[in-house]
């Protein structure tokens, strides 16, 4: 296993910046998600973890040793793709056998791990079958039968459940990430859902614009983000994002728009009272928006605009004069499109943002 340091990592493709000064630590046996929208660099940062890309500047460093000019086969890591990448003319066995022939391991030896790596992913019974035999779910075990069978150093895996449906996606993860707990292997996995992202990962590197713009446990990423788009990013529904006034007066502070008037949270006023801007961007979470009364709770008066009714939840979108704020509620409450609501917001677990460079402000 490994601990993998990435140290001002550039990869420019002509005039594009697909990573922009990349410093990433991987610790030992941890299993580290990239997290982003399509085109953020994360499949980029991958393939340069991997050898696959040269980086234009920077250095990747395995347990202390430069890699960064190494090619892929040095470098004692696996990869799983997207596309399974199975070989379609050769049966299971073979697929898995494939990177342990072409190392010249002996016949006994390859047999012993084959078998060992089919029974961990529970494929042992489908050695004779060919890719097309198999389900996907089967294909996508096979890949990584075939990425671990030679107990790499790095695990590297590209959005590998996103091809397979739904159901089978939630029973991958929990497989995948319980693979990866038995085994110890140091895993960098990309993918653009969050959900994946937040029950897979120990660690969360979210990234936009080919720079990570926070890195952290899954829980820091969601109760402190660092910024807008972290915010913005991270949450399904997304975070309710209201532009207010910051007023002072008589020892408090208060955040007013059009529509409301907050009294500012002891907490939060300390940290903004010398804040020198008089406009700042309010981040609520639908799930903290409740329809009974909470304790520093701040009531919010208005029209229901659309309900989505979602079974175990109901999402709400509701109009508070001109700004429409979605709430997150029980299933089992059911409002009329245009009747009058009352919600009340939690400020104890609002997020205050600059809205000239979007990082937090508390």
């Amino acid at each position: 296993m490994a601990q993998v340091i990435l140290e001002n990592v550039k990869k420019y493709f002509g005039q594009v910046k697909a990573l922009d000064g990349i410093d990433l630590i991987v610790k030992d046996q941890k299993f580290v998600v990239l997290l982003g929208p399509s085109g953020c660099g994360k499949t980029t940062l991958l393939r340069c973890v991997s050898g696959l890309e040269k980086v234009t500047s920077g250095r990747i460093y395995f347990d202390g040793q430069d890699v960064t000019d190494l090619p892929p086969r040095s470098r004692n890591v696996s990869m799983v793709f997207q596309s399974y990448a199975v070989w379609p003319h050769m049966r299971v066995y073979e697929n898995i056998a494939y990177p342990m022939k072409i190392k010249k391991y002996d016949r006994e030896e390859i047999e012993n791990k084959v078998e060992w790596a089919a029974k961990l992913l529970n494929i042992h019974e489908l050695l004779d079958r060919y890719p097309a035999q198999l389900s996907g779910g089967q294909r996508q075990r096979v890949a990584v039968a075939r990425a671990i069978v030679l107990e790499p150093a790095v695990l590297l895996m590209d959005e590998p459940l996103s091809n397979l449906d739904a159901l089978l996606r939630v029973m991958m993860r929990s497989e995948l990430k319980k693979l990866q707990e038995r085994l110890g292997t140091t895993t960098i996995y990309v993918t653009h859902d969050q959900v994946e992202a937040m029950t897979m990962g120990d660690m969360i590197a979210v990234m936009s614009a080919g720079k990570i713009q926070q890195y952290g446990t899954p829980e820091e990423i969601y109760h402190k983000p660092a910024n807008l788009f972290v915010a913005g990013f991270i949450g399904s529904p997304r975070m309710n994002f209201l532009e207010v006034e910051i007023q002072r007066g008589k020892g408090e502070v208060f955040f007013i728009s059009e529509s409301v008037k907050i009294t500012c949270p002891l907490k939060l006023s300390d940290k903004l009272r010398d804040f020198p801007q008089k406009r700042v961007t309010l981040g609520m979470r639908p799930e903290h928006i409740h329809l009974s009364r909470v304790e520093s709770g701040y009531p919010l008066r208005g029209e229901v605009y659309f309900s989505e009714r979602l079974g175990a939840d109901t999402i709400v979108h509701f109009k508070v004069d001109e700004e429409k704020i979605v709430a997150k509620i029980p299933g089992d409450v059911i409002l009329e499109e245009g009747g009058s609501v009352e919600f009340f917001l939690d400020l104890s677990k609002i997020h205050v943002f600059d809205p000239k460079t979007g990082r937090s402000l508390v």
